[in-house]
């Protein structure tokens, strides 16, 4: 299992295209269900700072979001949209309640 992630901001003018290939992205997981993949975004309070985390728990480590073309035009320009590129970590969880829905 892998958990990742990712922050990064937004030029003021970007959000609302940001947010939008972000929420085709959920519409596209929600429809193919893919199969170890838990994953969430999140704005932050100042309207142009996202936070995506996602838990890779399929059985040979591969990420589903690599197959998902709605995440790949999302990827598309997305440095040319920030105003603070994104910056990749992965975390390990030190404790939790009801996130990963266990």
């Amino acid at each position: 299992m892998k958990r990742v992630m990712v922050q990064y901001k937004v030029k003021a003018d970007k959000a609302g295209e940001n947010a939008d290939y972000v929420r085709k992205v959920f519409a596209e997981l929600k429809q193919n269900a893919p199969a170890g993949l838990r994953y969430a975004t999140f704005l932050q309070a100042d309207g142009v700072s996202f936070v995506h985390i996602a838990s890779i728990e399929t059985a040979d480590g591969v990420n589903p979001l690599t197959e998902s073309a709605a995440f790949k035009a999302f990827q598309t320009g997305i440095r040319d949209r920030c105003e603070v590129p994104p910056a990749a970590v992965e975390i390990e969880e030190v404790g939790s309640y009801g996130f990963w829905g266990s």
